[in-house]
Formats: C-alpha cells, sequence, structure tokens
C-alpha cells in the first residue's frame, strides 16, 4: 500500500466529499455551528435511522436533497452507492442517531471505501457520550480505553473483559438498560470491586451520575431499575494490584525453578540468584543457602 496524503481544504474537481458529522447526544442543542451549516449545505445526508435525523434536521429547517438509510444491515449495498454518488460530485454528510458517527456504528465501512477511491474525508466534529461520561466520572483521565458495546453472550463478555483487565487505565463502555446489572456482575466477579460510574440521560433533562464501587452500583440498579442507555465508566487495575500479578508468576516455583527460570532467559548463575532475591525480596546469601540445601 502506498502512502495517501490528504488535503481536505483544497477543492478536488469533480468529486464530492464525505462529512463525518456529531449530532446531539441528548439535548437538541449539543451541535456546533459548524455542523448545522455543513447538514445544510450537503446534498446528501446518510443516517442510521432516518426518523430519528429527521428529527433533528426539522428542528434546524436542514432540507437535503435525499436522506439515506445508511445501517449495519444494509452497509454492504448502501455502502457502493453513496460513494458513487460522492464521485459524481455530490457531498454527502454521514451522521449516527446520537454523537459521532463510525464510532460502534458501520460508519468506518464508509470511511474505508471513500479512503479507497481516494475521497476527501473531513471530520466535522460534536458530542460524544463517552468522553462526556468520562469527564464528570471523577475517575481517571490521563489514560483510557472505549470499549463500547459487549457482546451479548456471557462467555463473550468474559473473554472480552479479561483482555482489558490488565489495563490501568479507565475503562469507557456503552449498554443498554436490560443488560447493565448482568454485565456490571460479571466485571465485578472478573476485576473484584473496582470503583465505577454509571452515567445515563446525558446532556437530557434527566442526566443521572451513580459513583460508587461496582457492588454499590449493582445493588442501586436492584432498588432503581435502569432507564435509559448507560454510558459505564470503570477503574483500571490499580499499581498495587499490578505489583501484586507481576509478583503471582513465580509463586508456583520451587527456588530452585525460579532460578531456573531466570538462567534459561541468558542470565548467568549469579544474577538469576541476585533476581530471584529481588523477586522474593530475600538477601542473596538467603537464596544460595537455599539452594545449597537443595544440592544446587
Amino acid at each position: 500500500m502506498s502512502i495517501q496524503v490528504q488535503k481536505s481544504f483544497e477543492q478536488k474537481e469533480g468529486t464530492g466529499t464525505l462529512y463525518l458529522v456529531g449530532t446531539p447526544i441528548g439535548n437538541l442543542e449539543d451541535i456546533t455551528y459548524r455542523a448545522v451549516n455543513t447538514l445544510k449545505s450537503c446534498d446528501i445526508i446518510a443516517a442510521e435511522d432516518t426518523r430519528q435525523t429527521r428529527k433533528l434536521l426539522t428542528h434546524y429547517e436542514i432540507s437535503p436533497e435525499l436522506l439515506f438509510s445508511y445501517h449495519e444491515h444494509n452497509k454492504e449495498a448502501s455502502g457502493p452507492e453513496l460513494i458513487r454518488y460522492i464521485i459524481e460530485g455530490k457531498n454527502l454528510a454521514l451522521v449516527s442517531d446520537a454523537g459521532m458517527p463510525a464510532i460502534s456504528d458501520p460508519g468506518s465501512d464508509l470511511v474505508r471505501l471513500a479512503i479507497h477511491a481516494d475521497i476527501p474525508v473531513v471530520t466535522v466534529p460534536g458530542a460524544n457520550a463517552a468522553l462526556s461520561g468520562l469527564i464528570a466520572s471523577g475517575l481517571g483521565t490521563e489514560r483510557f480505553t472505549f470499549v463500547g458495546f459487549l457482546p451479548r453472550e456471557k462467555k463473550d463478555i468474559t473473554a472480552i473483559l479479561k483482555s482489558f483487565g490488565a489495563s490501568q487505565g479507565t475503562l469507557l463502555f456503552y449498554e443498554s438498560p436490560h443488560r447493565v446489572q448482568k454485565t456490571l456482575t460479571v466485571m465485578q466477579e472478573l476485576w473484584g470491586n473496582r470503583r465505577a460510574v454509571l452515567a445515563r440521560e446525558l446532556t437530557k433533562r434527566h442526566e443521572e451520575y451513580v459513583r460508587g464501587n461496582l457492588q454499590e452500583c449493582i445493588e442501586w440498579l436492584e432498588e432503581h431499575p435502569p432507564l435509559g442507555e448507560y454510558c459505564l465508566i470503570v477503574e483500571g487495575r490499580s499499581q498495587d494490584e499490578e505489583k501484586e500479578l507481576q509478583n503471582e508468576w513465580w509463586q508456583h516455583l520451587s527456588l530452585t525453578a525460579h532460578v531456573e527460570h531466570y538462567e534459561k532467559e541468558g542470565l548467568s548463575r549469579k544474577d538469576a540468584m541476585k533476581s530471584t532475591a529481588a523477586d522474593r525480596e530475600l538477601s542473596k546469601r538467603d537464596v544460595y543457602n537455599a539452594l545449597l540445601k537443595e544440592g544446587r
């Protein structure tokens, strides 16, 4: 693959542009002036749910030539058709039902098609539920990982959560109201009682943050039935947990096997004993004497 350079705002003769436009996540005022103007200027608007998007367009008096349905179930047929419109010179805005397109929706597939066809792809930033929830959560914002929606089956949920269990950054999830308790329960089983925040109805009239640990959040939902879509913000693995887990690898080994492990990695016997002593918080003499007793 050769390198591709895009100059987003250099006019390209004959070809339109794909605009990725952020839309409100709740409150209709969660939209930028630029986003409204972009939607007004585009010939075609592609949306996950045209009924939902039509409410937004009506509110801002936006009337595109074509409001096109583009979602997970029709992307294989609709994607190439939308690309053809852009190649013919139409400007197309892609929107999701809420927030930024191409996050947890098929927009990323359309972006790849556009790039392959050498079509400019321009972002018009807007609201995002995961980041909005994160910055008000009270949990760490220095490092974070967006996981999004989890699969439906518990074994699949477990596999994904295990893969993120070692992350020290805050973890961000989206979850539906009828699955949120199940998800929190699996998290607690795998990760212990970490701090967590339930954020729902973000930017809407009934916006709510529930801050506690996983057990407290589960108990809260038992007394307050879940309503609306949730953003789950969960604390990453602490440094204390990290240290404990780093120490775990050798605990099943005898002292001799511990030293041999380091020797197999290429360390001299002296350095292998030194590393073993450091792991076990022993003196080098203690390790040496113990090996003598074991006949090593």
